[in-house]
């Protein structure tokens, strides 16, 4: 049985507040161990969420008896001497985009306000199958599309650094929930960076995956590259081992590769002397982002510098990679909820009907341009990484904005005339099907994050994750936690 967030009281006396800022990797260690039971860790995490949440509103479904009774058969199996799965008593609540069954889940649609799953999806199951202990669902906008969460549903996720600013979207519920410790891990997913955007808000860790490292649920195009399921954690470690649950083939996903997810479960230290890496501010002019953006950002390159690397002002080439994008998003939109908008089309946000709308007038010489263009970019892009081995640039143009506002008005003095024009700088480089990773960078001076994007080769999730983790231990921009009240 799963109940909306607020109904909840704690049923113990709380647990040691400390446990909440342990990282996902330090927790599951102690847990193998026996050092920690399952059922304190997620105590722990249930007694965070009454005290923060009602605050930042980033888990909006929770179920804590039956993330207790998890647990405890958790911790019996440990006692039992069964093989621990690597996220063996790790609490998570799951987007609410993910099917889980017996827990609703709204897609932060008033149409499915009351949907509960026969069954879960490819995702939740496999990280369940992997030890970890669900806790809830993190919130989104609706359907998934923006990247700022607010919904008719549960109202408006709220950037834990700043309580009047946005927590991104659409994995918004997840990294606020992260950065104000109310889980050690989280799934997300992206589209035009809808995992990376976030995870920079929240100043925390988001990888979108190569296409096909983590299967995505099987939907309307099964031979979609530009949405892909990922991992959010507060460091790079925890992403990485999220992903190692994560990643893996399954035959209902014809795009899956074939390496294992343990690939991932490994130590990410790694000499970055002699790597060769470019930056490209503003992705060739097609991006400029805000100057408070930049003056975060720039002296990071010296971090680079001083870890042996080389840094070089590069970048690929992005000629038409903004109308593909497009194009592709139009269609799937129509693709995928074109039917909703058939039969009811008043319950439909505007900006949804928008994207279904722009889909149902494309053209067959539009898929044409945008396919054939698509390759183009893929194959220039394997070009340029025979020149660098990692590109840098800003995750989000823009620092977190008024939670109020849907999206921002204007960017680097440029106005925006909809909600996708300031995410250029993450929806560009989803089109060119590479690895991704948003890595804490800094703050403003006014205490917002900002986040640095780490972008490799295709299928080199690995040496992405590596050079983040170099960065992060180097500066420790993640450490710094959120002021949150506390009642």
């Amino acid at each position: 049985m799963s109940v909306v967030l607020g109904t909840v009281m704690s049923m113990h006396p709380p647990v040691s507040d400390a446990l909440h800022e342990l990282d996902a990797t330090d927790l599951a260690g102690r847990l193998r161990r026996r050092e920690l039971s399952a059922r304190e860790v997620v105590q722990a995490h249930l007694d965070r969420i009454e005290r923060v949440n009602p605050a930042v509103n980033a888990i909006v479904t929770l179920d804590p008896e039956g993330a207790l009774a998890a647990a405890a058969r958790a911790d019996e199996r440990l006692v039992r001497g069964a093989a621990v799965p690597p996220l063996h008593g790790l609490p998570i609540a799951f987007k609410d985009t993910r099917l889980t069954r017996g827990m609703r889940t709204t897609h932060g649609s008033p149409l499915f306000a009351d949907h509960v799953p026969d069954d879960d999806d490819l995702l939740v199951d496999r990280l369940q199958q992997a030890g970890a202990i669900r806790l809830g669902k993190t919130n989104v906008p609706e359907f998934a599309a923006g990247s700022h969460t607010f919904n008719a549903v549960f109202g408006t996720t709220r950037n834990p650094y700043d309580l009047t600013r946005s927590a991104g979207g659409s994995s918004g519920g997840a990294a606020a929930a992260l950065a104000a410790g109310l889980q050690p891990l989280a799934d997300g997913s992206d589209m035009g960076g809808s995992l990376r955007n976030p995870a920079s808000f929240c100043n925390v860790v988001g990888l979108r995956p190569t296409p096909g490292r983590v299967p995505s649920p099987p939907g309307s195009d099964l031979w979609d590259t530009l949405s892909v399921p990922g991992p959010m954690g507060r460091t790079v470690a925890d992403t990485a081992l999220l992903l190692s649950a994560m990643a893996g083939p399954d035959p209902r996903c014809p795009l899956s590769l074939e390496a294992p997810g343990a690939a991932f479960r490994v130590p990410l230290d790694r000499d970055l002397r002699g790597l060769r890496v470019a930056w490209a501010p503003d992705l060739g002019g097609y991006a400029p982002a805000d100057p408070e953006v930049l003056a975060v950002l720039e002296p990071q390159l010296r971090v680079l510098e001083e870890l042996g690397c080389r840094v070089d002002t590069a970048c690929p080439d992005l000629a038409g990679a903004d109308e593909t994008f497009r194009t592709l998003r139009a269609h799937s939109f129509d693709l995928a909820l074109g039917g909703l908008l058939d039969s009811a089309p008043q319950a439909l946000k505007p900006s949804i009907v928008w994207n279904i709308e722009q889909g149902r007038r494309l053209t067959v010489a539009d898929l044409h341009t945008a396919t054939t263009t698509h390759g183009r970019l893929y194959l220039g892009t394997l070009e340029f990484f025979s020149g660098y081995d990692l590109l840098l640039a800003p995750v989000s143009q823009v620092t977190p904005f008024d939670a109020e506002l849907e999206y921002p008005r204007e960017v680097a003095g440029r106005p925006t005339h909809s909600y996708l024009d300031w995410m250029r700088s993450a929806y560009l480089i989803s089109v060119l099907g590479v690895p991704a990773l948003s890595v804490p960078a800094g703050f403003t001076p006014g205490g917002l994050p900002v986040g640095l994007q780490f972008i490799g080769p295709p299928r080199a999730d690995l040496a992405v994750l590596q050079a983040g983790h170099a960065y992060e231990r180097a500066t420790q921009h993640g450490r710094r936690r959120p002021d949150l009240p506390m009642p």
